[in-house]
This record gives structure tokens, sequence and C-alpha cells, in this order.
């Protein structure tokens, strides 16, 4: 979906399709076939964006095969769908019955990682509609903060990868006409937990192709106040290439226990589900819900909140809510103003099916029509803040 910025620029909203895992090159065109296209259909738009995820085995195929790569983006022109943005934080295994602490390899300080995201460039810059020149890639961000936080080495490791990236997507540039830039997006647990902590390393790295995919989900999860955090990037010159917009699991009386039965429910063996507190004494978590829930690790007189994304158009039921209005903060931030901060969004619940069961979609329709809801939500809010939507 595209929208007129009043300043007279594109800004263009999309849903990441990691919400249907494939690891394989017909496992992504059954996505389109049976599940994009029928979101599109159900928007009742002639065109639809998507967030494509590519696998390694995927993307490998792809870049192996240049008669694969024109196949899909024939496809995707048959269907209705286009690509500005891919999604290149998980490398594998995303759809596993586990995924935990396994979706942060390899990171930055590994050669798959530049290899990787090298790759999703160079396909983004073909998939790329004719009339867009500019394409972004979200990555992981840098490492999981154990064992990298503390270790020289790993840090001169990872500003080595990141500086010989820029000069790949520089030569992209210059070969094909089309711009990507990549950002770092900031996660509870990781090296680079919070916008803040990205500050230091991308400006060592001092590129325009390299900055942050702000992930509202997160930035809500570590508690950061978005005018703040969005202030600090722009002072410091760190480009906003992407925000991933997404909702956090709120509770604001975290000692009650009808509350921790309601969390606990949200507690699953598949993905990780981070969950911190803001006390006086700073920000305190855990690395997955059930070890809030079931004991004393946090402190429970201020409220927590859990990277769980929540559907957007569907908070919990009480006594928990999910942290929409930090979404609607950041987003008015981001594209409100006189120009826009970024003009690549992207609705990112890939957590459907890591719902408590009542919550779950039983059927295809019912997940398209969850994923339809939650971009007529998202577009509702771009044009309450002045942006037209364009055919």
């Amino acid at each position: 979906m595209r929208f007129r910025h009043p300043d007279g620029t594109t800004v263009h909203l999309a849903y990441c399709t990691n919400v249907h895992p494939a690891e394989t090159l017909a496992g992504v065109r059954a996505q389109l076939r049976d599940h994009c296209e029928p979101v599109r259909r159900r928007l009742g738009r002639d065109r639809l964006g998507i967030g494509l995820w590519l696998a390694r085995d995927a993307a490998r195929a792809l870049t192996n095969d240049p008669a694969e790569l024109r196949a899909l983006r024939s496809e995707l022109d048959g269907r209705g769908l286009e690509v500005v943005t891919l999604n290149g934080f998980p490398y594998e295994g995303f759809g596993a019955d586990e995924v935990k602490y396994r979706v942060y390899r390899p990171d930055w300080t590994e050669p798959d990682r530049l290899a990787h995201t090298t790759d999703l460039a160079r396909l983004l810059a073909a998939l790329l509609p004719d009339d867009v020149t500019e394409g972004t890639v979200s990555t992981l961000p840098l490492a999981w903060r154990t064992p990298y936080d503390g270790d020289p080495e790993a840090a001169r490791t990872v500003r080595a990868a990141l500086t010989t990236l820029a000069q790949r997507l520089d030569a992209l540039a210059e070969l094909t006409g089309k711009s990507v830039r990549v950002g770092l997006e900031p996660e509870p647990g990781c090296t680079v937990e919070t916008t803040a902590d990205a500050i230091a390393p991308l400006t060592d790295v001092g590129h325009d192709r390299i900055g942050v995919c702000v992930d509202t989900c997160h930035l809500a999860t570590s508690f950061e106040d978005p005018g703040t955090a969005l202030a600090a990037l722009t002072a410091a010159g760190i480009p906003i290439v992407k925000s991933q917009l997404s909702a956090a699991l709120h509770a604001e009386h975290p000692h009650l226990p009808d509350v921790r039965a309601a969390l606990a429910a949200f507690a699953e063996p598949r993905f990780l589900h981070q969950t911190r507190t803001s006390t006086a004494a700073g920000l305190r978590g855990t690395d997955d819900l059930d070890e809030a829930v079931t004991g004393r690790a946090l402190p429970d007189s201020t409220p927590w909140r859990a990277h769980f994304h929540v559907p957007l158009h569907a908070p919990p039921a009480p006594p928990l809510t999910s942290t929409l209005p930090v979404l609607r903060d950041t987003l008015a931030r981001l594209v409100g103003g006189p120009a826009p901060l970024t003009r690549h969004l992207e609705v990112e619940t890939y957590t459907w099916q890591a719902l408590p069961a009542a919550l779950r979609p039983r059927t295809r329709t019912q997940l398209a029509d969850g994923i339809a809801a939650e971009l007529t939500l998202a577009r509702d809010l771009l044009v309450d803040l002045g942006l037209k939507e364009l055919p």
C-alpha cells in the first residue's frame, strides 16, 4: 500500500511474511498464493506491499538462479504484490517448534550473516518495482548480548563486517541504480537492545546506508520514550531506514494473581518473550515470560511489558492490554511531521499461531482476516496523520 505524504514523497506500508514461515522457494511461492494475495483481495486493493522474509535456502536458490528470480518477480506482479523491504533478521528455522535463542544466529561476528545480508540486498534490488529506487532490509541488532558483550575482538569484527556491507551497498547502487539500506533492529536482550545502544556502533561505521529499523514492540518493551528515542537518532545523524509496526503485551498490575495468570497464558515454547519493567533503579528484565510469571525474578510493583507481538487491532482482554499507544505516538513522530523520518512501514505480527489457543486463527481465512484488519488499522492511522492513500 502506498501513501502520499504532505511533502510529496511516497510512504510504503507492507506486512511481513514471517508470519507464514517457509524455508524454501516453493514455500515462498505458496505464501504468495495462499496468504498474501487473499489479504490483498480482502482489502479491495489492486496492489499490496509485503515485507518478504527469505530464509537462507530460499535466498540462495534465488541468488544462484537468475531465472528463478525473474519468475518470482513476475509472480509478485501477477498477484498484485510488491516488495520494497525484506526482513533479514531470522536466518532460518523461524517456523521451527522451538526458535528461542536460535533466531540470533548467525550473528554479525559470523561471516554467514554478512553473506546472507549481501544476498538479500542484491535480491531486493531486482525485486523492487520499476518505479521504486529505494529498498530496505532489517537485520539482527549485532548479536545476542552473550557472549558478545565485553569482547573487543567481537566489536572489531562487527565493525569490519558492517563496513564491508556498506561498501557492497554502494557498489550495488552504482551497478543497478537502486539504493538499498540496512537497518539494525534493536531488541531486548541483544547487544543493541535500545535505539540509544545503536548510536555508538552506527556512528563508528558512519555510513548513510546503514541505520536503524525501529520496531515499536521492542521500543515499548524496553520502556523507551518515542520522542526521546527518535530525537536522539536524528541528532546523531543515524538514518531510520524502516519501522516495524507492532505492539507488545502490557500488564499494569503484575502483582495481582489474575494478572499473573493472564500473562502465563502467553508463555509458550516457540519464541522468546523478553519481559521488562521500569523501576526507580532502572530497567529490570528476564529473557522469557515464564521466568517472570513463575517466580520473583522481576519486581512487580511497576508495570511489566513482554516482547510478544499481539495483533494491532485486537489487544488482549483485561486485565492485560497492548502498547498500541506507543505505536501511535511513534508513528506520528515518524511520518506526522513536515517530512517523514522513514518511508518504509511494515506491520509485523508473526506470533498469531503462538497466541493462547482461544485467540489463534484456526483457518487461513481467519488469519487473512486478521492481517487485513491490522493493515486497515495502520492505514487509518496514516490517513489521520494527513497522508493520502494511493491506488
